[in-house]
This record gives C-alpha cells, sequence and structure tokens, in this order.
C-alpha cells in the first residue's frame, strides 16, 4: 500500500462528544445532512443520527464509532446500484481514500440500489482528521435531469448561466450558434467569451462590434429582448432574463419567416407610396385618366390595408399560440429550479406534465404550419398507395379512444362496405382523418359521441366523421375553413388549437385530389365529409 495512504494504530479514538458541547451535538443530530467525523487515523469518532437514515442497512451509530473508514466503505459497498459508481471493491476504496490526501474534493455522486442519489463531500480538518458530509440529491438531480430533457427537445437555443456568468447548461441548438458540436464542449466558458465565440461565428465583421454592445447591454437589465439578423438571411429573437438564484437564462428563437413577412410588407409599403406619386403626377394629363386612376389608388389602399390587417391578425395570433406554451415550459421550469429542494413529488409531476402539454400545444401547431407550408409551396412530396379505408377508421378509434375516454365520449365505427380501397400518401392521409376526430373529440361535450362512417359514392370514397357537439351556424362554414379560424363552439377555449386543423385537411383533401364537405347547424354538431379517389 501507499506510504502516504498508511494508518498508524494508535489508540482507541477520541469521541467528538469528550470535545463538544452537550447543546452543539444536538444541534448536529437534528440537520437533514449526514456528518461523520474521522480522525488522523480514519478511524470514525462520530456520527450523526441522519446518517443511519441514508444508509438503513449499516449498523447503529454507536457500533460504527472507532471502525476505519475504509470499513464503512465496504459496508455501504452493499447498498450502491450496479454501473460506474460499483466498481471492484478495492478500486473503490483506494479511489475514495485517495481523495482525503491528494486534495480530490469534488463531490461525488452514488446512485443506491432503492434509486437515491447520495453526494458525498469531503474536508479536511485542522486537526488532521476529515469531515464526510453525505447528502440525499436524488429530487435535485431528477429535476435537473427533467429540465435537461426538456430543452433537449425544444426547437430554441436554451442556454443557462450561474450567478458567476459562467455556462452552466445548454442545448445543442445553442452549441450550434457557437459553431461546437457539443453542449459539453461550452460548459464552464464565461458569458464573455460566449458573446465573443457566437459574434465570430454568425455576425457579419461589419456589424460584429456593434452586435456585442448590444448584447452586453440586454444582459445588465432583468429581462430583454432584440431581434438579430446573421450573415446567412436567419433571423433570431433573442431573450435575456435574470433567474431567482442571480443566474441568467439565454433564449434564441428562430423567426426568420416572421422577419421575412416583415421586410416584404415594409417593401410592399413603399411600392405603394411611389404608385401614388406617380398616380399624383398622372392625373394632370386629362380628367378621365385622373378618375380612373383615383379610384386605381383607391384600391391599392384598400389592398394595403388588407394586407396591414392581415399581418396584424397573423402576428397576433401566432404571438398568443407561441407565447402561451412557451411561457408554461418557461414558467414551470423556472419553479422547477426555484422549488427543487422543498417541492413535493406531486408538485413535480404537476409542473412537468404543463411543461409537457405546452410543448406537444407548440408541436401539434408547427406541424400544422409546417405541413400548410410545404403545401402551398408545391413541396409536399406524395407518395401514393393503396389503403383500406375501413381499417383505418378502427385505427383511428383506438388512437383516439384514450382522450375521448378522459371525457366519457363514446367512438363509433358504424358498419363499412368491404373493399373500401383509397388511392392516397399513408401520412397526408393519416393527418387529414386525425385532425378531424381530433376536433370532433375536442368539440364534444362530456358523455357525447363521435361515429365514423365509410361508403362508396361511384368511382370515389367518401369517408365522415360526425359529432354531437355544439355544432356551427352554415354561416360559419366557410369561414372555419380559414386560417387561424375558430367557428362560434368555442372561441375563447385556445386549447382546442390555433385554428388551423380544418385548414390542413382541405389543404390535404386537394392534394390528395379529393373534397371536403362540412354539414352543421347550432346544437346539431358537425359532420365533416371527405371523398377520395379509389385505387
Amino acid at each position: 500500500m501507499n506510504a502516504a495512504l498508511t494508518r498508524a494504530d494508535r489508540g482507541p479514538p477520541v469521541g467528538l462528544d469528550d470535545i463538544v458541547a452537550p447543546s452543539v451535538m444536538e444541534a448536529l443530530h437534528t440537520l437533514r445532512v449526514a456528518i461523520t467525523v474521522f480522525d488522523a487515523d480514519e478511524r470514525l469518532i462520530f456520527a450523526n443520527e441522519h446518517f443511519g437514515y441514508l444508509f438503513r442497512s449499516l449498523p447503529s451509530r454507536d457500533a460504527l464509532v472507532g471502525r476505519h473508514y475504509e470499513d464503512i466503505i465496504r459496508l455501504e459497498a452493499g447498498e450502491i446500484a450496479d454501473g460506474p459508481a460499483r466498481q471492484d471493491i478495492d478500486d473503490l476504496i483506494a479511489s475514495r481514500r485517495a481523495s482525503l490526501f491528494h486534495g480530490g474534493y469534488a463531490p461525488r455522486d452514488l446512485p443506491l440500489s432503492d434509486g437515491r442519489i447520495i453526494e458525498v463531500k469531503t474536508r479536511r480538518t485542522p486537526s488532521g482528521g476529515w469531515i464526510v458530509l453525505w447528502s440525499d440529491v436524488t429530487s435535485a438531480r431528477h429535476n435537473l435531469e427533467h429540465l435537461h430533457t426538456a430543452i433537449t427537445l425544444s426547437a430554441d437555443a436554451f442556454a443557462f448561466y450561474d450567478r458567476y456568468d459562467r455556462l452552466t447548461l445548454c442545448n445543442e441548438e445553442y452549441a450550434a450558434l457557437n459553431g461546437v458540436a457539443s453542449p459539453d464542449v461550452l460548459k464552464g466558458y464565461g458569458f464573455n467569451d460566449i458573446v465573443e465565440q457566437i459574434a465570430d461565428h454568425i455576425i457579419a465583421p461589419s456589424d460584429r462590434t456593434t452586435w456585442i454592445e448590444k448584447r452586453h447591454e440586454l444582459h445588465r437589465v432583468p429581462a430583454g429582448a432584440m431581434t438579430m439578423e446573421i450573415a446567412d438571411g436567419t433571423a433570431y429573437l433573442m431573450r435575456d432574463r435574470a433567474a431567482a438564484d442571480g443566474g441568467r437564462i439565454v433564449v434564441f428563437t428562430d423567426v426568420t419567416e416572421h422577419h421575412r413577412a416583415e421586410k416584404a410588407l415594409a417593401e410592399q409599403a413603399r411600392a405603394l407610396a411611389a404608385t401614388r406619386q406617380a398616380l399624383a403626377v398622372s392625373k394632370a394629363h386629362s380628367v378621365a385618366q385622373a378618375n380612373y386612376l383615383a379610384d386605381l389608388a383607391t384600391k391599392l389602399d384598400q389592398t394595403a390595408a388588407a394586407a396591414d390587417s392581415t399581418k396584424k391578425t397573423l402576428l397576433r395570433t401566432m404571438s398568443h399560440e407561441l407565447k402561451t406554451p412557451l411561457n408554461a415550459i418557461i414558467g414551470f421550469s423556472d419553479l422547477l429550479g426555484t422549488l427543487a429542494d422543498s417541492a413535493s413529488p406531486d408538485q413535480i409531476r404537476e409542473y412537468s406534465g404543463l411543461i409537457h402539454t405546452g410543448g406537444n400545444n407548440l408541436l401539434r401547431m408547427l406541424n400544422q404550419i409546417m405541413d400548410l407550408t410545404k403545401i402551398s409551396a408545391g413541396r409536399y412530396e406524395l407518395n401514393r398507395q393503396p389503403l383500406d379505408a375501413g381499417l383505418s377508421l378502427w385505427s383511428l378509434k383506438d388512437r383516439y379512444d384514450g382522450a375521448a375516454g378522459d371525457k366519457a365520449i363514446e367512438i363509433v365505427v358504424d358498419d363499412c362496405a368491404n373493399g373500401l380501397v383509397v388511392d392516397v400518401d399513408e401520412t397526408a392521409y393519416n393527418t387529414l382523418l386525425g385532425n378531424l376526430v381530433d376536433n370532433a373529440v375536442n368539440f364534444t361535450p362530456k358523455g357525447g359521441r363521435v361515429h365514423l362512417h365509410a361508403a362508396r359514392d361511384g368511382d370515389r370514397v367518401c369517408i365522415s366523421v360526425a359529432d354531437n357537439g355544439p355544432g356551427v351556424a352554415e354561416t360559419d362554414l366557410a369561414r372555419i375553413l380559414e386560417p387561424f379560424e375558430q367557428g362560434g363552439r368555442s372561441t375563447t377555449d385556445h386549447s382546442a388549437g390555433a385554428g388551423l386543423g380544418l385548414t390542413l385537411v382541405k389543404a390535404i383533401c386537394e392534394l390528395l385530389g379529393g373534397t371536403l364537405t362540412l354539414q352543421s347547424k347550432p346544437g346539431e354538431g358537425l359532420t365533416a365529409i371527405v371523398t377520395l379517389p379509389t385505387k
């Protein structure tokens, strides 16, 4: 054995209660952290009551006093879970004892077989002995893992800095902004270094100094945001705000499409202004031409107003639908961080459930927008194949029975003729019908029914999804097929969606060579009929 680690046997150890006042000893026993004290010969001279609570299979504290640190490690090894921490017992003892002599005081996590995680810290005492602290950090480690999973799944670039402005956690999107492949490369870097690295990687050299100054300004205020456009034309909404523990939370959101829409509308406004000026000059040529040009200017004004109204509606709707789940994700993530040491399992489950719901709502809306964008741009590729319409309805029932059951709703598949084969792209077809069934379940009241039916109509197949919800006025049927429009059935219930489901269904129907028909009256539910070509 290494001479530096050799122990000397110098007689019975002196107990801590021989040199410490009883009141202090009592205080040590009330702590929720396990404290063990070893003398210079590595013999245990004190263990508080919480140590026995953490390691329940060990002998009593009185029986452990006088045992060497090596003996304690051997006893404790029986509770360590299988994995990297459960190494060969001699190797485990050597690595743990080495931390006493070689300054390896960094905390060490011990995963126990019952699922708990114990953090071990060692410190040297002035008398040449050691103090070893044992803390149950299970909840904190699990909360950190949940937070790490949440930001990993996010499409935004997330970063967390501690109170000393050092990066402690980020996702791959944030690492990519810095030009590195893994978030682990950035951990421990200071904020100033990160800003310089991002500027070198994505900011045009001519804008570098100005951007760095604005970035530092934003980092000094309690909460702020700014939009930045990088060299390749991508635009980000960058938000930076203070956390409860003195650190900072930074989020980069890709807003390229919105930024381009703003620029296009501004260009249109400039073109309209130039057109008005040209029309004003031309008015002098003749009265008839002046009247014509005045009428044209009025129509252009109406077009500009309609474009401005569309822009405001789009931005207002997108702002609400994006901010609502994002606020839930960020807000409850903050709560998990703030309450990490005191939150109950029920609270953690509740907050993580709300984060999960917000993320799913956001993902559903983004998927709908992406599908509509692909269809509009003619980039939605179809892989047609024959599918049995009747079987697909039973698959839909199985898929949505869980959500329907939560509201005591019964999904009924009516009798369908055999051999109802449709010629469709499977992914597009499932998206189309899934949106209709999801819509029906959302708007059907508790205890209601949703009917699914398929029938032949000449050389085509008709598939219907009918609910017995509150219905929609006939005058609203055309309107609810437009983007971000919802019927009178639930205009205030934003959990039902952003008003894109029926728009996407109509677009996919037309892409597949089919049609969508809506039938409804107030109080009589809504029936959606999809007609598709057969093979």
